[in-house]
């Protein structure tokens, strides 16, 4: 585990302060409630609608794949072997999946970004707005949209003053790398 910890999370989860985490796949894809048109195939589902997967979902299947490659089966009789259900792997590395740790970096980021000085370059960069809209094809959710989003499920209504205190900060980064509704 202490391998899983000190090097692989860090390497996947590498430079994440920037990036924007997908929708996902039933907000990303308004075709989806109709998939009860197709019956219960699965194979004709993926067949008809190609639904790309999210960002988010994709570091989760990762986690799981690693997370039961080191914990290996689970012998429950003396010949029946099972893999560790989700609930399982999650009580292990207690709730804190690689999601929340992005989604934690990036306000961690974010705090920084809203500290520094108003003459900063990187203060200046975030606040810029460009001439031209998103090219089409891109996603029209921005960075910034989504870790206010994020502050939006933590309840956090004042975040402006709080960020200001920088151990005030860290304990609500914290508290985000628990949260299972982030």
């Amino acid at each position: 585990m202490k391998i899983y910890w000190s090097v692989i999370r860090p390497i996947v989860v590498y430079d994440c302060e920037i990036w924007v985490l997908n929708p996902s796949n039933d907000e990303l894809n308004p075709i989806c409630p109709l998939l009860a048109l197709f019956g219960d195939n699965p194979i004709i589902h993926a067949r008809r609608l190609r639904v790309k997967q999210s960002i988010t979902q994709k570091l989760f299947v990762f986690e799981r794949k690693i997370l039961r490659k080191i914990f290996e089966q689970t012998k429950e009789a003396i010949v029946i072997w099972r893999i560790k259900a989700n609930r399982e792997l999650d009580e292990i590395i207690k709730h804190r999946n690689v999601t929340n740790c992005v989604k934690a970096q990036r306000l961690s980021w974010f705090g920084h970004i809203n500290r520094t000085a108003e003459t900063s370059i990187v203060k200046r960069i975030h606040k810029w707005k460009p001439f031209k809209g998103r090219p089409a094809g891109r996603s029209k959710s921005k960075w910034d949209d989504d870790v206010r989003n994020d502050l939006k499920k933590m309840k956090l209504v004042k975040w402006a003053k709080q960020v200001q205190d920088r151990l005030r900060w860290k304990a609500i980064v914290e508290k985000a790398k628990n949260l299972t509704e982030l």
